[in-house]
């Protein structure tokens, strides 16, 4: 597992990743804002350039996410789709459901109540 977070702001956004059944599971917990962008992008993406063809963002520990957040999903949704893959959202809670919604992210990256029901639709 590998684990990733914003080195002059520690508990500002973490990331830990894991494979399940080839799919890159990443665990995230903090917010997400302009600060981490950089952070959230390696973390889906990989910091080899290496992308993986199927993600799940696990966003049940994020309290916060804005416009930046938003950019960093979809550019990952079209890098990824653009190889056949995709990029799923798990577990958001309300108020970041709501941003996801507002924006109309939900209809471009599926969004599951939990990663459990991510890795089996």
């Amino acid at each position: 597992m590998a684990h990733t977070e914003q080195a002059d702001r520690p508990h500002r956004l973490c990331a830990e990743q894991r494979l399940v059944e080839g799919i890159r599971v990443v665990t995230l917990r903090g917010e997400i804002d302009h600060d981490v962008q950089d952070v959230l992008s390696q973390a889906l993406l990989g910091p080899d350039g290496a992308m993986p063809p199927r993600i799940i963002a696990d966003l049940s520990g994020v309290t916060f996410m804005d416009s930046s957040g938003i950019n960093v999903f979809v550019t990952a949704h079209q890098q990824v789709s653009s190889q056949d893959g995709w990029v799923r959202i798990a577990g958001a809670q309300p108020s970041v459901l709501r941003v996801l919604q507002l924006v109309g992210v939900d209809t471009l990256i599926p969004c599951h109540p939990t990663t459990e029901q991510a890795l089996t639709t």
